[in-house]
């Protein structure tokens, strides 16, 4: 079990923005709303995978929208945890814990917000590994999670109910709603089973985004190179990763829309000595990254990271401003997002990218 408090907070954050890769909303909105909860006195119980029991009944909560908005309209978990009881009320049946569905950003905060405020624990794995910008990108889907009931709603409380064919076409309708309401909504969906979970599921995510915040800090403080650091963690993390550092530069031009619920966009990167270029496309999440405009260094459903060149702080899509200078990471995803089911649902062709997987680690 692993105890959430005040002090190791900032690891979190930190840690879920590098899982992030650069969407998954603004971190720091995450950490507010988990630090209120804590001073209030409310407790966090993080369980891992392996400790459930047989009779765990676990809802997905998260928030959808473009990371651009949540600045303007953060959520509170309130909400989430209203959208979490109405997929109790149509099931019939109670949930004594809950699951983030990504690992990055505030959707992996979120659902600590609302473990706070329901006493219940939250499950230690996520259907992502990472964040991804749509509701059926997800693990559960190799083994056929239902995503139904799928609950939306606004901070007005107005709620929408799905019962929608397929995950495809549940993140088809309830996308739609969301822009009606502003671009931000909160979900609940994807009731589990702990054979579910188990089977289905990313583990031990959230322990993984404590280890990577406390890492970077950990650097800094010793006077170490904390992207290093990153890259040679990942090689001893459980299971082991493969780290690369794709790219050192300074972002030359920039462009970015808000547009049907997804941030979009293209980041260009320009080497230090003016030599190289480098592409990196986003759709929330960064999705590829394109050196001189001929080689591929990194993919989805591979982590593409943007840091701080200094500092080694994650940055997001809606925080990359022209000039920054940064180091472009990449990292592998363990073996249950490379099946060829799991590509189908979020590899490169998932994306409308027109070219198939290649792993980090084969990519020279």
């Amino acid at each position: 079990m692993i105890e959430l408090n005040l002090d190791n907070l900032e690891d979190l954050a930190r840690g879920t923005a590098f899982l992030a890769t650069g969407g998954g909303g603004d971190p720091y909105i995450g950490k507010l709303m988990l630090k209120h909860q804590l001073e209030l006195g409310k407790k966090v119980k993080i369980i891992s995978p392996d400790e459930i029991s047989d009779d765990t009944f676990a809802c997905n909560v998260l928030t959808m929208g473009a990371p651009t908005v949540f600045g303007e309209k953060a959520p509170n978990g309130l909400t989430s945890f209203e959208a979490m009881k109405k997929v109790e009320e149509i099931v019939g049946k109670k949930f004594n814990a809950i699951m983030p569905i990504e690992a990055g950003g505030v959707n992996a905060t979120l659902p600590l917000v609302v473990g706070a405020l329901s006493g219940l624990p939250v499950i230690d794995a996520d259907g992502m590994g990472r964040a991804f910008p749509e509701l059926q990108m997800v693990t559960y889907n190799v083994g056929d999670v239902d995503i139904n009931p799928l609950v939306v709603i606004n901070d007005f409380y107005e709620t929408g109910i799905f019962n929608s064919r397929n995950s495809s076409s549940g993140e088809w309708l309830s996308r739609a709603v969301c822009v009606r309401m502003g671009g931000i909504c909160q979900v609940a969906c994807y009731p589990m089973t702990a054979k579910q979970i188990k089977e289905t599921s990313v583990h031990n995510t959230i322990k993984l985004s404590f280890e990577i915040g406390s890492l970077i800090q950990k650097a800094r403080n010793e006077k170490n190179d904390p992207i290093e650091e990153i890259i040679r963690y990942m090689s001893r993390s459980n299971p082991p990763r493969v780290g690369k550092l794709l790219f050192t530069g300074k972002i030359d031009d920039l462009l970015r829309e808000t547009v049907n619920g997804w941030t979009r966009g293209k980041m260009y990167l320009k080497s230090l000595d003016n030599k190289d270029t480098l592409l990196v496309e986003f759709q929330n999440e960064f999705s590829y990254a394109k050196i001189n405009d001929i080689k591929i260094l990194a993919m989805v459903p591979d982590l593409i990271c943007a840091l701080d060149s200094e500092t080694g702080e994650p940055i997001t899509t809606d925080g990359l401003r022209y000039g920054q200078r940064i180091k472009i990471v990449g990292v592998s995803v363990p073996p249950i997002m490379r099946t060829d089911k799991a590509l189908s649902l979020f590899g490169p062709r998932a994306f409308g990218l027109p070219f198939d997987y290649t792993p980090i680690e084969d990519i020279k």
